[in-house]
């Protein structure tokens, strides 16, 4: 009897050891980190020291880069972290948009408690995503990224279907109104909206922290790196691949809620496959498996497409240079420039960097 139970209570600690501890270094959030949180939340409200500088519009440019940087940060969870390539999250990005869309538009005391629609959209493309999952579970590699891509270019047409249209407005989409500043705040609607983007991304950084310093996040990583070993050392990968996915998904969905309170209007053409990849270069840009790299690729992301068509008109208006190169030749030869000399991404470019310099 003894030994039976010696050798039961031998096998529940293998297998609570079957996914080593990580280092005792990345326990803690960095100070950096709550640098930058407070800086971020001290920001609007240099709008009234320097109108001029911080100004409503910029602000409003930041929350897209923040909303970008959660949809990234989705993406970042599945295939940086898990190893489950997606070329489809636009459309993930695009069932919470509408989700939120759709609840705003139809239900009449809404719009006054609009921050429902966070958890609902966060719900259902998790829904979506664990259902996807499922039979995705039979795909890998090329494969698996190729179903998304069919993901990607099968929903926007869904939202266009004849029998949806009073619901999603067809082709036309959805007007919709932006969140009003609560409780009387003395904020503008756009720097209410920065604050409420903020904090929505915060709390979804930590929750991924937290999910990735622990025992989930650290089998997640050995199905990414090697999942027949994964498989031996007792860990469920159907499951953990599923899961992820679903959590990918929900992360991309709440980015879509957010960008529709944000721009204040949904269509089914906005959420075509460059989107999907728009935020697959966000994450190769921003650091493969880097958290903090999932924000740069954000910022990246929304920056670039931004200032493309500007720095267009630079080259060929102000430097006088014999070249008429569109905004997305400018996308392309930034993207070149940067794998080159950030091979593992602008997070990763920083730390090598940073350990360069301490010697």
């Amino acid at each position: 009897m003894a030994t039976t139970e010696t050798a039961v209570a031998a096998d529940s600690a293998a297998q609570e050891a079957a996914v080593p501890a990580p280092p005792a270094r990345s326990a803690a959030v960095k100070p950096w980190v709550w640098a930058v949180v407070a800086v971020a939340f001290v920001l609007p409200l240099l709008k009234f020291v320097v109108p001029n500088v911080i100004s409503d519009y910029r602000l409003f440019v930041i929350s897209t880069m923040m909303i970008a940087g959660i949809a990234v940060l989705g993406l970042n969870l599945l295939t940086g972290f898990n190893g489950q390539i997606s070329l489809g999250h636009g459309a993930f990005y695009a069932v919470g948009a509408y989700t939120a869309a759709v609840m705003l538009d139809k239900i009449s005391w809404m719009p006054d408690y609009y921050f429902l629609t966070i958890p609902a959209a966060a719900a259902m493309c998790f829904v979506v995503g664990y259902l996807f999952g499922l039979p995705a579970l039979r795909l890998e590699g090329h494969y698996l990224a190729l179903a998304t891509f069919a993901l990607a270019l099968a929903v926007p047409q869904l939202l266009k279907y004849k029998w949806l249209e009073g619901l999603t407005g067809g082709v036309q989409g959805l007007v919709l109104l932006k969140p009003v500043p609560p409780f009387g705040l003395p904020l503008s609607e756009d720097q209410w909206l920065y604050y409420y983007i903020l904090i929505i991304m915060v709390a979804l950084y930590f929750i991924a922290f937290n999910i990735l310093r622990g025992r989930n996040g650290r089998a997640m990583m050995a199905i990414r790196d090697h999942q027949m070993a994964a498989d031996t050392m007792g860990i469920n990968t159907a499951q953990y691949k599923t899961v992820t996915f679903g959590i990918s998904a929900a992360y991309t969905g709440i980015a879509g809620a957010l960008s529709a309170s944000a721009i204040a209007f949904v269509a089914p053409d906005s959420f075509g496959f460059f989107l999907s990849i728009s935020l697959l270069i966000g994450l190769v840009v921003g650091g493969v498996a880097s958290l903090a790299g999932s924000i740069i690729g954000g910022v990246f992301t929304v920056l670039v497409q931004n200032s493309a068509q500007a720095l267009s008109n630079f080259v060929k208006n102000d430097l006088g240079l014999p070249f008429d190169l569109s905004a997305y030749a400018i996308y392309g030869i930034l993207l070149l420039i940067l794998m080159y000399v950030m091979p593992l991404g602008i997070a990763g470019g920083i730390v090598m960097a940073w350990r360069r310099l301490r010697g």
